[in-house]
Order: structure tokens, then C-alpha cells, then sequence
């Protein structure tokens, strides 16, 4: 990628579509309604004012990166293509059985998510290789151009093709492909040995129908988008954020668009590892509040947790096990529906409850004065005036009070015997203790702690809840990075051009084990890498990081363990069984002693080398801010309104000090300082808050 000419990154949230420009040492920021009808259109549309303002013309942009949600949306709004799947004869139902069990013991009306290949579309083809690989009953190809055939003449777009053991070996998938490109070539094929070639084939094959299902929504989106760059006279390469927080090829993310499924988030988990690492902060809490959903991330020593396994499209809100399972490379966060956008409602029990449900882009927060009549966050934090509307969106938003108050008064305040500043308060406070607990929980699971750790705060709504957020969870330090309000953007402009590799194959570490069968398999898995990532980024440095799924014998699960860089030899099981030691150890705080290791999944990630990362100039010595124009805020401790000084960030330079109450007001984003709270400006021009 080029990073002397401009660079743009464009993220498409369910809310609003950020976009930050990055040209001659500074970064723009702008951010426009998404358009879901045809996201494209907010992209094409938001591009054109923001390079007026940096005063660069389309040719001198030389890379545009880019993050969506529209291949995580067609998956849980059920509109994706029109989706077939050939299975091994007697495994018709294996995406349906799942892992036959009850994610809610208890719930006797329990719904289980539905697969998204109906059973009439799920067709039985008579082949099967055994766990090595070894053919068993070879492939009827006979059959396969018959189900071929009628799939076409069906109106069948998309096909996903999962035998049983295909990734110990393709040859049986590889060849139906092949056979439908001849029967019946209008029919995007995905199979599973290359969409997820591991073993357990309920989330291989879940993964590989969810990438069949996008995959003509994504390929015909991105093709749209290229056509309309190409016409604005942009001539540079687009890349796409993949959800392990890399970039990829759009060629890449045609064929696997399930990579893409969180990219958005990964974008702001990026940019807070990068913070840290510049900072010196080693403990940090990512807090990124858009305007449908809040994602929190640990992040320790500069780096986010990554993980191979994840799930979309959860039936019973955030409950580990009620989704469809995802085998795909993503960066390890807890994404609640708490945004801007989120709605608020009083149940029959009289329960305040804020989200999942959005009031998203169409018709928005009642505020919008676009149609949406629900009261939510953002009419909540209008009405206690901790937003100016005239400064909100950078004046692209046209926001009306009255239609906040008066939505608060009608869902929140009636039914609680509120009035409209109350009932706005509730509405903050359960939405921050919804986010508060999802970080709780989200740390518990990890066997983390919150307590002294560094909140980094980014995203339209995130600033406006941070502090409070804090003290619920015992943080006393947040940063609210530059071009906050934009944050994922900002992130993806950081992400390197990476891909990872995943290959299953069984492995005792013992004397077994096969040195050289082990090097020749990372060797292919490296050439596949670089092959991917040549693509984006032809002369950089490469780094190469491996990892193994481990377990002592006999379990059924396994842990993560980082390997050695170089060649295996001889002696690799003993370190191996050590490195697995030591990983068990950290996870479960003991070893099972000498119960023999084995190895189940090997993983390649091969990145280009980004740019050495700034170093913090000097401390800049502590001065007073000017003064702020003075605006009454309902103050959620006194529990009325005071007066608030308003700052405009583009006024505070490092070392500023600006003493709560306050509000340090920016184009895309607010920063609400409470009365014990004091805000600095370091030497890199992020906001610190921290009690007085």
C-alpha cells in the first residue's frame, strides 16, 4: 500500500458510515446516514465533501480501506442468496442435529437457530474419504451433475459443498466444483476444504454455508462499489478488513466473504492495541459505542486476544451457543446492542429495558425527525442536553429536542411516572450498566481483571458514556483518542495486509511425531499466505506467527498454544509438550501431569510489516484551557441540571486541563466530563479523563 499518497477508510456501520482521509501528515473525518438499501450509496455519497475539504481530487488517493457489516447483516436478517448444500450421503441433517445439546437447560420452549439451508435444499451425494484422507466409496459424479441440474433449474444462486473429511483431503469437493461450473456456471460454489479445512464438521459446514449464503450479496456489493469508485476516478486499490483485524484482497473477500463478518469491530480493537502500544499503557479496556452496538475488548501488553471461533445471529440475544457457529480467524470481543440508536421500552413488569433492537439509519432516533417515533440513547442524551445540536454530525444531522423529550415522555416517562429529564437518565443509566456488565462478564470469562485498567473511548456515542462506565467498573483512567468519533476508521488505516491459514491434522507429541510431514504442511500453508498477501502488499517485510490447537489425550477441547518460529526437528515434542504446559497452566491454573499431548489444528499468519509506531514526545507542561461557553446538562449525580463548560476540541492543545463539569465538543463525537472528573490533553492530543 502506498503511504505517501492520500489513504481513505470508509466504515459502514448499522447507523452511520464513518470515513476518515488521511493526506499531508493530517486526518479528516466525516460521517453520513448508512443507506442499507444500497450501502454503497453512503459511501460514494460521504467520499465526495470530504475530499473537497482536504483538497485532494480522487486520482491522488492512493489506497481506500474498508470494513462492512453487510455481510453480518444479510446472516441475521436471513437475505442472503438463495442457498443450496451437497453433503456425504447420511449427513443431510448434521447442520440441523448441530451439537445436540441445550444451550438453555431450562427454557422448555427453547429456539434453536435455524440453519440457513432449508432441508428440501440440502441434497445427499454418495462419496466418502475417511479421516485420512483414504477414499471409502468414491465421488458419483453421475449424481452430482443430476443435483446440478436441478439446482440451476431451481434458481439456485449459491451452492455449498461439504463432504465429510474434506480437509484431510479436497479431491471429492474440488472435483463438484469443477462438475457444476460445467452443468450449471451460474452458481457460486464454496467448499468447505477451503473455506474452513478443519475437522468437526457441523461449524466447518455451518461456516461454509454462511459463506455460500453472502457470498453473492458481498461479491454483487463490491462490485457495485468498484464501478462507482472507478466512475468517481479513483484508481487506486480497495482492501477490505477481514475479522482477525487484517486486510485482504476485494478478489479475496469475493471468495471469502465470511471473513468479513466482523471488520467493523476488529477496525476499533486495531486502533486501540495501537494506542497502547504507543502509550505504554500494558492493560486496556477497547469501548467502542457506534449507533447499534457496543463492542468491549481486552487488550494486554499491545494486543488483542484472537480467537477461531465465533458466533452470528444469536437467537436468544447474547447467550453463548444459540447462534451459528463460525470457524474464521477474529479478533476476541463481547458485542452487546447498546448504541446511539438503541431503543428504549417499558415491559409489562414495568421493566425498563434498552436494546437489542435499533432504530438504526431509517427511520433513526425520534431526535431525527425522520420517522422514528422510539425513544433511544441518542434522544436520551439530547434530552439532558449533553448534545448541541447544531454541532452534532458536524452540522450534517439536523436534530430536534422537542421530538426527544416528547418520545421519552410517551415510552419511558408515562408508563415510570417520569418526566422527560428523568426518564432520559434512566435510559443512560441502564444502557451503561448493560455495558458494564458485558465487560464484567467478558473479563470473568477470560479470567481477567477490569481494575486498573485504561478505558480507550472511540466511536459517536462512546465519549458521552465513557466516564460513567468507568466508575461502574472501577477504572479511573479513559482516553479518548483523536478523531474519536471515527474510531474503527481511524484502526483500518493500522491494519496490515494479513491472512491466515488453518490446516487440521491429528498429531501425538511423542516419538510419532513427523518432523518433516509437519515443515512441508507449513510450507504449503505459507505459500498459500503469501500468495494472498503478495497481493496487497508486493515488497513489504513479512512476519510470520504459528500457532497449534493442543490438548492433553482424550479430551474433547483444546487451547491455543503459540509455536517456536523455524523448522521442526527432532526434539520439537518435548518443547511442544512444554509450551502446552505452560499455556494450560495460564488458562486453568494447573497441569494434568504425564497424561500424553496431541495436536489438532495448525495455524499460519503471515502480515506485512506496518510502519514503526510514533514515540511520545516529553510530557507537555499542565496549563488551564480557555474558558468554555457555559450549557445546562442534567447532571446524572446531582440529579438536576448545571451549567457544563462547553470546550471545542480543535481549541485544546496538549496540556490543556479542563476541570468538570464540562463537555469537550468535536464534529463526530462528544466527551461528557462529570463535576469529579478533570480532562488533559497529552502530547498526542488524546483526552485523558481522570478523577479530579
Amino acid at each position: 500500500m502506498s503511504r505517501d499518497r492520500a489513504r481513505v477508510a470508509v466504515d459502514i456501520g448499522g447507523t452511520f458510515t464513518d470515513f476518515v482521509l488521511e493526506a499531508g501528515g493530517r486526518q479528516y473525518a466525516h460521517k453520513v446516514l448508512t443507506t442499507p438499501r444500497a450501502p454503497e450509496r453512503a459511501v460514494l455519497d460521504g467520499l465526495l465533501p470530504l475530499l473537497e475539504r482536504a483538497g485532494v481530487a480522487a486520482a491522488d488517493v492512493g489506497t481506500i480501506v474498508h470494513g462492512t457489516t453487510l455481510a453480518t447483516n444479510a446472516i441475521i436478517e436471513r437475505k442472503g442468496a438463495r442457498t443450496a448444500m451437497l453433503v456425504t450421503r447420511g449427513f443431510r441433517d448434521a447442520v440441523e442435529m448441530a451439537f445436540e445439546n441445550r444451550f438453555e437447560q431450562y427454557d422448555v420452549f427453547l429456539d434453536k437457530p435455524a440453519p440457513l439451508v432449508a432441508r428440501a435444499l440440502r441434497l445427499e451425494v454418495p462419496e466418502r474419504l475417511d479421516a485420512r484422507g483414504n477414499v471409502l466409496v468414491p465421488l458419483d459424479e453421475t449424481a452430482v451433475a443430476e443435483r446440478a441440474a436441478s439446482l440451476a433449474a431451481a434458481g439456485i444462486e449459491a451452492l455449498a459443498v461439504c463432504f465429510l473429511h474434506a480437509y484431510a483431503d479436497p479431491r471429492h469437493e474440488q472435483r463438484v466444483r469443477e462438475i457444476v461450473a460445467r452443468v450449471a456456471p451460474g452458481i457460486a460454489v464454496s467448499l468447505s476444504a477451503e473455506v474452513s479445512p478443519e475437522m468437526r464438521e457441523y461449524e466447518r459446514w455451518s461456516t461454509t454455508v454462511a459463506n455460500a449464503y453472502v457470498q453473492p450479496v458481498m461479491s454483487g456489493y463490491l462490485g457495485r462499489l468498484e464501478a462507482g469508485l472507478r466512475a468517481g476516478g479513483f484508481e487506486c486499490p480497495l482492501f477490505l478488513v477481514t475479522s482477525g483485524g487484517g486486510l485482504t484482497t476485494v478478489e479475496t473477500a469475493r471468495r471469502l466473504p465470511v471473513r468479513l463478518v466482523e471488520s467493523g469491530p476488529a477496525g476499533g480493537a486495531i486502533l486501540a492495541a495501537k494506542l497502547a502500544r504507543e502509550c505504554g499503557l500494558d492493560r486496556v479496556l477497547s469501548f467502542d459505542m457506534g449507533g447499534t452496538t457496543a463492542k468491549i475488548c481486552l487488550i494486554d501488553d499491545g494486543e488483542p486476544a484472537h480467537s477461531r471461533t465465533f458466533e452470528v445471529a444469536r437467537q436468544y440475544r447474547f447467550l453463548k451457543g444459540s447462534g451459528l457457529p463460525l470457524r474464521i480467524p477474529v479478533i476476541e470481543m463481547v458485542e452487546i446492542g447498546a448504541g446511539g440508536g438503541s431503543i428504549a421500552a417499558v415491559d409489562a413488569l414495568g421493566r425498563l429495558a434498552v436494546g437489542p433492537e435499533s432504530a438504526g439509519a431509517e427511520p433513526g432516533p425520534a431526535c431525527y425527525a425522520r420517522g422514528g417515533e422510539a425513544a433511544t440513547v441518542t434522544d436520551a442524551d439530547v434530552a439532558l442536553g449533553r448534545i448541541d445540536p447544531p454541532r452534532f454530525a458536524g452540522g450534517s444531522i439536523a436534530l430536534v429536542p422537542d421530538r426527544a423529550r416528547e418520545a421519552l415522555r410517551r415510552g419511558v416517562g408515562a408508563p415510570l411516572g417520569l418526566d422527560a429529564a428523568q426518564a432520559a437518565l434512566a435510559v443512560s443509566e441502564v444502557v451503561e450498566e448493560n455495558m458494564a456488565n458485558a465487560a464484567r462478564v467478558h473479563a470473568v470469562e477470560r479470567g481477567k481483571e477490569l481494575a486498573g485498567r485504561t478505558l480507550i473511548a472511540f466511536g459517536g456515542a462512546a465519549p458521552l458514556h465513557a466516564a460513567r462506565l468507568a466508575a461502574k467498573l472501577g477504572i479511573d483512567r479513559v482516553l479518548v483518542p483523536v478523531s474519536a468519533g471515527v474510531g474503527s476508521a481511524v484502526g483500518f488505516l493500522a491494519a496490515p495486509v494479513a491472512y491466515e491459514v488453518a490446516r487440521s491434522r491429528y498429531t501425538r507429541l511423542d516419538a510419532s511425531f513427523d518432523a518433516a510431514a509437519i515443515n512441508a504442511m507449513f510450507a504449503a500453508m505459507r505459500a498459500e499466505a503469501e500468495a494472498v498477501v503478495r497481493a496487497g502488499a508486493p515488497a513489504a517485510p513479512l512476519l510470520e506467527t504459528r500457532t497449534a490447537d493442543m490438548r492433553y489425550a482424550g479430551q474433547g477441547h483444546e487451547i491455543t498454544v503459540t509455536l517456536p518460529a523455524g523448522a521442526f526437528d527432532a526434539g520439537a515434542p518435548e518443547d511442544l509438550v512444554r509450551r502446552h504446559a505452560a499455556a494450560y497452566l495460564d488458562t486453568f491454573g494447573l497441569t494434568l501431569g504425564d497424561l500424553g499431548v496431541e495436536a489438532m489444528n495448525w495455524t499460519l499468519r503471515l502480515a506485512a510489516a506496518a510502519d514503526d509506531e510514533r514515540t511520545a514526545p516529553p510530557a507537555p507542561p499542565e496549563r488551564a484551557a480557555p474558558g468554555g461557553v457555559a450549557r445546562a446538562v442534567f447532571d446524572a449525580a446531582a440529579l438536576r441540571e448545571a451549567p457544563y463548560a462547553v470546550h471545542l476540541r480543535a481549541d485544546l492543545l496538549p496540556g490543556h486541563l479542563v476541570r468538570g463539569p464540562a463537555l469537550v465538543a468535536e464534529p463526530e463525537t462528544t466527551t461528557l466530563v462529570p463535576a469529579d472528573r478533570v480532562v488533559r490533553v497529552d502530547a498526542f492530543g488524546h483526552l485523558i479523563v481522570s478523577p479530579a
